[in-house]
């Protein structure tokens, strides 16, 4: 997983992608509390945590080829 941080706020999260379409995003407990947008929602728990201004972060990341897709390790599954 790669590290991406929000230019808006600097939190960090992992990030990975599998394919073109394909985004997994790892938000740790720290991460969470850090985030403006995350720490302030009600949501329950289990909830898809969500922050605009990460995703654009992310999106930077992949155009500018920091994140890149990769395949799966062998023998998952």
């Amino acid at each position: 997983m790669v590290p991406v941080e929000c230019a808006r706020c600097g939190n960090q999260v992992l990030c990975e992608k599998y394919s073109p379409a394909h985004l997994q995003v790892q938000w740790t407990s720290e991460s969470a509390l850090a985030c403006p947008r995350v720490a302030d929602s009600n949501g329950p728990p289990g909830q898809v945590w969500s922050c605009p201004e990460l995703r654009h972060s992310v999106r930077r990341a992949v155009e500018g080829g920091l994140l890149k897709v990769t395949q799966r390790e062998s023998g998952e599954g």
